[in-house]
């Protein structure tokens, strides 16, 4: 089933042509529309843009003969915590002031994951300015629990625990200083990973990290199949 493959998976089959691109991004962006209304973790969509890289991806895999020369996620959909700037989505990170915020370029981990072939549908919530234990904020409100809408789903990446967690997305990007990755996992059966500090480059990341803190920020996946950890670090 297509909701519970892990990354690696869906992108050998894609390559092997048992299935299209174009169907791998609809059947998520059908789960998303299934349960974001109760679980409020995709707060911003670009279904449109990603139904058009599925078929640019699709075209690609019709003209070539050798599938090893294409790259490791190809035509793989993902989401992405909103902490991080990605070109035309918005970057408010929970906070009234920055509401009104879009991306100008892609941060270096949006444009790693892109780059090695993954098709972002959207951005995920996080708490305000990212600090905090519970995914709520005033500009997008509550992120429920992927399990039991009666708990919390973690913080600060609780948008993409929740919605890795509900079978909408394979995996998602994250950021991690003190458990901001490793407890949205946890809280919403997933699996997480904090990368080692400086091991993938913070830029474009809102907050910014300096000094000391460049020891504890870092960017790592929240994915539903275990094996997705390693390749997505």
């Amino acid at each position: 089933m297509l909701l519970k493959q892990s990354a690696i998976s869906l992108a050998a089959d894609i390559k092997a042509k048992k299935i299209s691109s174009r169907a791998v991004v609809e059947a998520h962006i059908a789960q998303i529309k299934c349960v974001n209304p109760r679980l409020n973790a995709l707060i911003y969509d670009r279904f449109a843009q990603a139904l058009r890289e599925a078929e640019q991806a699709d075209a690609v895999l019709a003209q070539t003969t050798d599938t090893s020369t294409l790259p490791l996620l190809f035509g793989v959909p993902c989401t992405i915590k909103d902490t991080f700037e990605f070109e035309g989505m918005p970057q408010a990170v929970g906070m009234v002031s920055r509401k009104d915020i879009y991306g100008q370029h892609d941060a270096y981990a949006v444009a790693a994951l892109r780059k090695a072939g993954a098709i972002p549908l959207g951005v995920t919530n996080t708490p305000e300015l990212a600090m905090w234990y519970e995914t709520y904020n005033r500009v997008y409100g509550r992120t429920k629990n992927a399990y039991d809408r009666g708990r919390i789903t973690g913080g600060s990446s609780g948008g993409e625990g929740a919605i890795v967690g509900s079978g909408a997305s394979p995996f998602g990007l994250g950021s991690d200083v003190a458990g901001s990755i490793r407890m949205p996992a946890f809280f919403n059966g997933v699996f997480g990973h904090k990368a080692s500090p400086l091991l993938i480059e913070n830029q474009g990341h809102f907050p910014s990290a300096h000094g000391q803190t460049l020891n504890y920020l870092s960017s790592g996946p929240l994915c539903r199949q275990a094996e997705d950890l390693e390749p997505l670090v």
